[in-house]
């Protein structure tokens, strides 16, 4: 596979990822503490950009999560292969996520961690798909939608390839 398109350039990301800052930091700003939730391995990088810009403070948990393998496909079986450390129960939890495309993976994870009885669930991303959508799912705060296309770079990748590119492309 190889890159055919840039679909955003780091300025661009840069000023998404500072937009979606200043929506959370509005929303809470009279909250003292926040477990901000990222997803595995995908959204590090736009987690730690995130993070950076926030003015409330925040605690750091991972989840992972597959449904993809080495496919750009996904099965549509969600597996968690990594669970918190910190327990959400009457917390404020931000679920951080790189690109929500069917939804699947990001609705089972937000199911699970409901279970839990966070205070609030939230969930922030990146990259929104909304036409591959096959869940009833709402996002709570959202930095770009794009098309329908199989997308890497910024932390997403295909095969575990490309995770470092500083920008999003599309790849065929």
């Amino acid at each position: 596979m190889e890159i055919k398109e840039v679909i955003l350039g780091e300025k661009e990301i840069e000023l998404a990822v500072r937009n979606l800052a200043r929506e959370l930091n509005n929303v809470y700003k009279d909250d003292d503490k926040v477990v901000l939730v990222a997803i595995l391995k995908g959204s590090v990088v736009f987690a730690s950009d995130l993070m950076r810009k926030l003015s409330f403070s925040v605690e750091l948990d991972f989840i992972a999560a597959s449904s993809y393998g080495s496919s750009t496909q996904t099965s549509g079986v969600v597996r968690i292969t990594r669970d918190l450390d910190t327990s959400i129960a009457g917390r404020n939890v931000l679920l951080v996520e790189d690109i929500v495309d069917t939804g699947l993976t990001i609705s089972y994870i937000k199911k699970l961690l409901d279970s839990r009885n966070p205070k609030t669930l939230r969930i922030c991303a990146f990259l929104d798909k909304p036409s591959r959508r096959k869940t009833d799912l709402t996002i709570d705060y959202t930095g770009v939608k794009i098309p329908d296309k199989f997308v890497v770079g910024y932390g997403l990748d295909w095969n575990e390839k490309y995770r470092n590119l500083p920008r999003v492309a599309v790849i065929g």
